[in-house]
This record gives structure tokens, sequence and C-alpha cells, in this order.
């Protein structure tokens, strides 16, 4: 077993940085590793957080057998009322269209998982920072696909009636 070396605490930036660029070449084991790194030195990093969040969460669409509770943890470490309600969506969403990949199996269950990420993003839009309409965009992306789709509530689907 390897002992691990240990990140000093001034290059905490730039390993941030290089993290998010690993995630954008579509390399999230790599960002995830880093982001590991970043949280042994500074723990409750939120930047280190969301980025390793985001990175986990990036595996979900290839297949790996990532885990629920793994992302629910990282999201119980995000410190903003914003940042968990927005982030919460985000992992809603990307279940969802990990979901929808699976064929018509998996698109019963990602109607469900596509309206549990809008409604994080409408809690996240009435606490959202002044200017920042992510969540609306996110919101308008699920509404979106659940439209080309033609996604239907799983009461639907089944012929059952569906409850408000």
């Amino acid at each position: 077993m390897f002992e691990l070396k240990t990140l000093s605490a001034e290059a905490v930036p730039a390993a941030l940085e290089k993290a998010e660029r690993y995630r954008l070449l579509n390399e999230p084991a790599e960002a995830e590793s880093i982001c590991l790194d970043v949280l042994k030195v500074a723990p409750e990093n939120q930047q280190a957080i969301v980025t390793l969040l985001l990175a986990v969460t990036d595996r979900f669409s290839k297949g790996y057998g990532v885990s629920d509770t793994r992302a629910k943890g990282l999201l119980e470490k995000l410190t903003g009322d914003y940042e968990r309600a927005y982030y919460n969506g985000i992992v809603a969403e990307r279940r969802a269209k990990m979901k929808l990949t699976q064929g018509t199996h998996g698109s019963v269950w990602a109607y469900d998982l596509f309206r549990e990420a809008m409604e994080c993003y409408e809690k996240a839009e009435k606490i959202r920072p002044p200017g920042n309409d992510d969540a609306l965009l996110r919101w308008n992306t699920c509404a979106r696909i659940i439209e080309k789709n033609k996604l239907v509530a799983r009461e639907e689907e089944l012929g059952e009636p569906a409850f408000d």
C-alpha cells in the first residue's frame, strides 16, 4: 500500500484549476483524485467539494457504478442553501439523463428524476444570488428534455391515475 503525498496549501488554487480542466477533458477520475488531495489539506473547501461532486456525477453517464450515497454525502458538505438546492438538482438531472439512455424502462424513471431536479432548481431559484439565473437555465433544460422525449410520469405510463 502506498502512502499518498500531501499537497501544499499554496498549491490548492492551481490544483483546483487542474481538476476543472480534467473535468472539461472528460476525465472525471483524474479530477476526483485531485479534489481528494485538496480536501485532505482543506476539508471545507467548497470549490473542491463542488468539483468533486461534479466529477462523481460525470461518471453517471459513463455507466460506472457510482453510488448516490457518495453524491448525497458531498451535498451535505455544501454550506450554502442555494448551493445545496442547485447541486441536488444537478445530481437528479444527471441521474435522469443516465436513465434516459437506458431506453424504455429507464425513461419511465427519467421523468420522475427530471421533475425532482426541477423542484430543486425551483428552490434554488427562490434564493439565488442577484444576477445568477443558473437554476432557471437548468430548469428549462429539464423541461425541454421531458417535452422532446415525450416523457410522462410513471403513473401515466402504467395507466394509473396521476396524483398531484
